[in-house]
């Protein structure tokens, strides 16, 4: 039981990576008009790992947006991977206190 819910679990978080790579830096969403700002920063921090994959198979797909707001984007951009990457840890579990 415990290794379907463990396969059904890893199923849909490749699920979602996949369907949410849409948005990766360099697919031209953002241009000089219209640049990168905070909260795009942000994403792409997050799906950097996957953006590199990506950008193996695609010339064009890069980790960073070249077409940012500048100082706004990249905080957020290392704000993401310093949290996904170790500094701050949903999956951490507590350990419990012995009285």
């Amino acid at each position: 039981m415990r290794r379907k819910k463990s396969l059904l679990l890893l199923g849909l978080a490749l699920l979602l990576m996949v369907s949410l790579t849409g948005c990766v830096p360099g697919d031209g969403k953002n241009t000089v008009e219209y640049p990168a700002g905070f909260f795009w920063g942000v994403w792409h921090g997050w799906i950097a790992p996957i953006s590199l994959i990506v950008g193996f198979f695609k010339e064009d797909i890069r980790i960073y947006e070249i077409y940012n707001s500048g100082w706004w984007y990249d905080l957020g951009f290392y704000i993401a991977i310093i949290s996904g990457f170790g500094g701050i840890s949903l999956s951490r579990k507590k350990k419990k206190e012995r009285h």
